[in-house]
């Protein structure tokens, strides 16, 4: 009976042991990058003109990454569950290598009756209603609209979502069932002030997904991403649900209104199909991006096409190409003149012009 009983316990804390263990997971993806950059620019008073044209081949991690998950339970009802995912760039170790930069990372709690909550540094919420985007590798660039860097390194898109640190989101429980995603976001000003002067940001998005091959969403990010509000809407539809065409289809429009600026709007089309003749699962995607007011500066806008396809050798291993152009008219904007020998960054003044990225990619991305 004794040893029953022994054998019993040993089993339990195995178990106990077992659900506390941490996952590690993580993905590795490099691509290797032809970039054609061209502007052609002029000052604001037109007294001076520069044009660049300029080339490189370049290999990039794209989103690769590092981290561990997992949940336990509290009580009968509750669990604790956490994420501490990091970024790293596997591609290089200078400088600009930040290793093991911060994610999506937090300590939380799920309860079946009041839902699930989050604290710690959370993605925005707008991101939960973005299953529009497909584009890989170089060309995942929505959120690169800065415009004072002054180079081109990366093509300009709409304004997106960030991380925000000091957060809490609040997923609602699932209420009669009903195919809706309700999840509530507050960034917190830890700053010793006034509450006057306190700057605190709020987020919202509601998906509808009733599981038949069609969703729409609707998001609001104040005072989180930006020094003001993004308001962001989407839909898609899968249209092998319907027919024989494995097509899905989708659009994405938001309104980023800068305080003090003007107000950007963004439209992201896209339409991706499986392929059949293909001993393992392949795809081929289609994306357009269209910007205008980038950062909600008036009169810089830009169109963003992309072409390209992957192909699963395993689950695991995806093969991933691609071509695209992004095409942006500037008037009005600060550029940084660079030393042509030297590449350094001189002096800053305010231009206009046209630009023009151009690039072409291939490479491999490994889950863990």
């Amino acid at each position: 009976m004794k040893k029953l009983l022994l054998a019993t316990a040993i089993a339990a804390l195995s178990v106990s042991a077992a659900q506390a263990a941490p996952t590690l997971y993580g993905k590795a993806f490099v691509t290797t990058d032809y970039v054609n950059a061209e502007l052609d620019r002029e000052t604001m008073d037109g007294d001076t003109s520069i044009s660049t044209d300029s080339d490189s081949v370049q290999i990039n991690s794209n989103l690769s990454r590092l981290g561990f998950k997992g949940s336990e339970a509290m009580t009968a009802n509750t669990d604790v569950i956490y994420q501490l995912e990091y970024g790293i760039n596997i591609d290089d170790s200078g400088e600009d290598n930040i290793a093991f930069k911060s994610r999506d990372t937090y300590l939380g709690l799920v309860n079946k009756d009041f839902g699930q909550f989050r604290f710690g540094r959370n993605y925005s919420v707008s991101d939960y209603i973005n299953n529009v985007t497909v584009t890989e590798g170089y060309w995942y660039n929505i959120g690169s609209s800065s415009l004072d860097e002054g180079t081109l390194s990366e093509a300009l898109t709409l304004t997106d979502g960030s991380r925000i640190n000091n957060s809490i989101i609040w997923f609602a429980p699932k209420y009669n069932d009903l195919p809706l995603e309700l999840a509530l976001q507050y960034s917190a000003d830890e700053d010793f002030i006034s509450e006057s002067g306190r700057d605190a940001g709020y987020g919202a998005s509601l998906m509808y997904n009733p599981g038949n091959g069609f969703t729409a969403g609707i998001a609001l990010d104040d005072d989180m991403s930006i020094d003001g509000e993004i308001l962001r809407g989407s839909a898609t539809i899968d249209l092998s649900k319907y027919s024989a065409y494995p097509v899905k289809l989708g659009a994405l429009y938001q309104q980023a209104d800068y305080d003090g600026a003007d107000e950007e709007d963004g439209l992201i089309i896209s339409a991706k199909m499986g392929l059949a003749n293909f001993a393992r699962p392949a795809t081929v995607y289609l994306q357009y991006n269209k910007t205008e007011n980038l950062s909600g500066l008036n009169g810089n806008d830009s169109d963003q096409v992309v072409l390209g396809g992957t192909y699963s050798f395993k689950d695991n291993m995806i093969a991933h190409a691609y071509i695209g152009q992004n095409s942006a008219d500037l008037d009005n904007g600060l550029f940084i003149v660079r030393d042509a020998e030297t590449d350094q960054a001189g002096e800053v003044i305010d231009a206009r012009g046209d630009a023009d990225v151009f690039a072409i990619g291939a490479g491999l991305e490994y889950l863990f």
